[in-house]
């Protein structure tokens, strides 16, 4: 037992770190389990893991996961379990496997394997990291990849030469992880880059990666990560992300919605890109209502999208303006507005100022 070992244990949850070791003992001796990936990379960067992938060797992974007696959802094709923990969160119990790509850029063939051969079939080497528990609580660090040196280095490679021919969405994936964890591009990862864009429409699952973009805590750093490694083209609008990113650190709430809304906004055709990205109605509808001459109020999802796409839209007069220029209550008021939305589609006013003298003008005229 390394202290490092002992370090990135101590950096999970108590209450994990009982699961992960009764995991270990009803695996038995002849069995190897492993915490994996992500969580340890986050531990080792100072992070509480929450999100736990673990690798079972040697052991019927449902029998195992149903063991605990917490909630598990069996998935047998790739001999996966997904455990509800008691606080809610869920972490993945998987059998240790290998992989194959008869057909590039779709699922993967899974083969029964050793931990190590589970560990190089990941996407990059930070990722390839494994901490073993023994069914006596021992804990090994394995490092297959030189993931640790490159941890270090906070540098993403991808593991081996045709990864992204594989699966396009590594690509994307380390956009994410680059833009959260502050992470460079090694050379090989920029390589590779040509095979993603060539294989991105053959990959679905590129473009689940990029719809989870979407809702990462900075999505506008990750777009230009992509952009910056030359593959802007798969998500446009890096300007507008980027500016929401800039309102979002200035603490106004940015939904995932919006971002999508800036995208589609940037795109040269909108639609098929909805549709690739799962997006729905809601941010289409979002946008349309954004780029209207529709009254909303400061703080909108709407306003603060008008905002950043038409910063010198002017705030179209509200019923309550109009009253205020002395239009009497009642149906008056629609009349009024509507004759200003009238002269705003046909571009005859472009500010307040211009709004005011319009209906001043609508009024004068109504009175003679």
């Amino acid at each position: 037992m390394t202290p490092l070992a002992t370090h990135l244990w101590e950096q999970l949850l108590a209450e994990d770190r009982q699961w992960l070791r009764a995991l270990a003992r009803q695996a038995g001796p002849r069995a190897r389990v492993a915490l994996v990936g992500g969580a340890v990379r986050d531990a080792f960067l100072g992070y509480a893991p929450l999100d736990l992938d673990v690798v079972a060797e040697g052991a019927h992974v449902e029998t195992l996961a149903r063991a605990s007696g917490l909630p598990v959802l069996f998935h047998p094709a790739f001999q996966n379990a997904t455990v509800t923990l008691p606080d809610g969160r869920n972490a993945d119990l998987v059998r240790a496997r290998r992989e194959t790509y008869p057909v590039a850029g779709q699922n993967p063939l899974p083969h029964p394997g050793t931990l190590e051969d589970d560990l190089r079939r990941r996407d990059f080497a930070v990722n390839a990291l494994a901490l073993l528990i023994g069914p006596d609580s021992e804990l090994t660090l394995l490092d297959e990849m030189n993931g640790l040196s490159e941890l270090e280095a906070r540098v993403l490679r991808p593991l081996h030469p045709r990864s992204f021919h594989e699966d396009a969405s590594r690509l994307v994936r380390g956009a994410r992880l680059a833009a959260r964890l502050g992470f460079a591009a090694d050379p090989e990862l920029l390589r590779q880059v040509p095979d993603a864009l060539a294989m991105a429409a053959r990959t679905p699952r590129l473009w689940v990666e990029l719809k989870l973009l979407l809702s990462e805590a900075r999505p506008g750093a990750a777009a230009r990560k992509l952009e910056e490694w030359g593959a802007g083209e798969l998500l446009p609008g890096v300007e507008w992300l980027q500016g929401l990113d800039t309102l979002q650190d200035a603490g106004q709430p940015v939904s995932p919605q919006l971002y999508a809304a800036a995208a589609l906004h940037a795109a040269a055709d909108p639609v098929p890109l909805a549709e690739q990205l799962g997006l729905g109605d809601r941010p289409a509808a979002l946008l349309t209502r954004a780029l209207s001459d529709t009254y909303f109020p400061d703080g909108t999802p709407e306003r603060v999208l008008r905002g950043l796409l038409r910063p010198d839209a002017p705030v179209p007069l509200t019923g309550r303006d109009v009253l205020a220029m002395g239009v009497p209550p009642g149906h008056a008021v629609g009349e009024a507005l509507a004759h200003l939305a009238r002269l705003r589609q046909e571009g005859q006013i472009h500010s307040r100022e211009e709004e005011q003298a319009a209906l001043q003008k609508y009024l004068e005229a109504d009175r003679h």
